[in-house]
């Protein structure tokens, strides 16, 4: 089967739906940034910090392209990967793409709740998080918008709701169920 990569937002809860999925199909589950900081042997943070942006873009493409080529696999994008050269084409031609797609309010919980471990809102005030979801959303969605599976991500708050997501999902799409 070919692999099947979440795309959405941070805090749109795509680890968490594909750590879930993983479980219930045995399917692999590869974290992108994980696996970034495991081959570079350094943190996002760092990687950052060294070779800017446009750096670490260049490393995030190659190692999405490495992980494209792993069939029963679960890939959980950073937010931005869709967006930068031609990652979502690469995402589409060489699997299945699904969009988290959460609310504005959802996303705004979670960023708040997990403030100090996610740097853009870190420090940031409540209408400062507002806008900065409400902003990246609008410059991402055209990308997000061309996946082949979209998905609402609003309920994986608790053990039940993820259950009852990753459920609706595979009723939807059986293909994933192992065989």
């Amino acid at each position: 089967m070919l692999p099947l990569f979440i795309i959405g937002y941070m805090g749109c809860g795509k680890t968490t739906f594909g750590k879930a999925l993983s479980e219930v199909t045995g399917l692999r589950f590869i974290d992108l940034d994980e696996f970034i900081e495991k081959t570079q042997n350094a943190s996002i943070t760092e990687i950052f910090n060294k070779h800017g942006e446009e750096g670490f873009r260049k490393i995030e493409r190659e190692m999405l392209i490495e992980v494209a080529q792993n069939n029963d696999t679960i890939v959980a994008c950073g937010g931005g990967t869709p967006c930068f050269f031609n990652n979502m084409e690469i995402i589409n031609s060489l699997g299945v793409s699904l969009w988290l797609q959460t609310t504005h309010d959802r996303l705004f919980a979670r960023l708040k709740a997990q403030n100090a471990q996610r740097p853009l809102v870190a420090g940031r005030s409540d209408d400062e998080i507002r806008d900065i979801i409400s902003r990246q959303l609008t410059l991402r969605a055209p990308f997000y918008s061309r996946a082949h599976i979209v998905w609402q991500g609003d309920r994986l708050e608790d053990r039940r709701q993820i259950d009852t997501t990753i459920t609706e999902f595979l009723i939807s799409h059986p293909e994933y169920i192992k065989k």
